[in-house]
């Protein structure tokens, strides 16, 4: 099987989504989930996938739509189209699925997905985290992940401008 197509079987919508669920749920195996914009792949975004992806054994990451990282970042983001940024993600050996959402929270896809360990970075509260109540409610667990000091999308592209 070729590249392109061992990331294009990673990067999941409607019943190619269905499916793999249901092999990996039926298979035992622990569902990790996380979110975001992810447009500029740095040293941050790597540490903290992989940490997720520890947690269990299989890693879907909800990608944020280009409209809906437009409305929490500005009108001049993302830089990547999601189709890269989805390319990408599902490149790195430790994801297993990539999932773009266009809602403004991933918290319809958790529904869908029902993960074992929802997971977030920085500084969050349980409480304001989307999705952790029914994860919790659905007997899963929410751990917050601390971020790569010094590492962000937008401070790249801030040193970028500056330079």
């Amino acid at each position: 099987m070729n590249t392109t197509t061992v990331l294009a079987n990673k990067i999941l919508k409607g019943e190619a989504l269905k499916l793999k669920l249901q092999e990996w749920k039926s298979s035992g195996q622990k569902i990790v989930f996380t979110n975001g914009c992810f447009d500029l792949l740095h040293a941050g975004h790597l540490a903290y996938l992989s940490d997720a992806a520890s947690l269990g054994d299989v890693l879907i990451v909800g990608l944020n739509s280009d409209c809906s990282v437009q409305k929490l970042k500005g009108p001049s983001r993302p830089v990547n189209d999601e189709t890269t940024r989805a390319t990408m993600l599902a490149s790195m050996f430790f994801i297993d699925g990539v999932v773009t959402f266009t809602e403004d929270t991933p918290l319809e896809l958790i529904k869908l997905i029902k993960p074992d360990v929802l997971v977030k970075g920085g500084d969050y509260k349980i409480e304001q985290i989307v999705g952790a109540q029914e994860v919790l409610h659905n007997g899963g667990t929410v751990k917050i992940l601390n971020f790569l000091p010094g590492y962000s999308s937008s401070s790249i592209i801030n040193k970028i401008k500056n330079s």
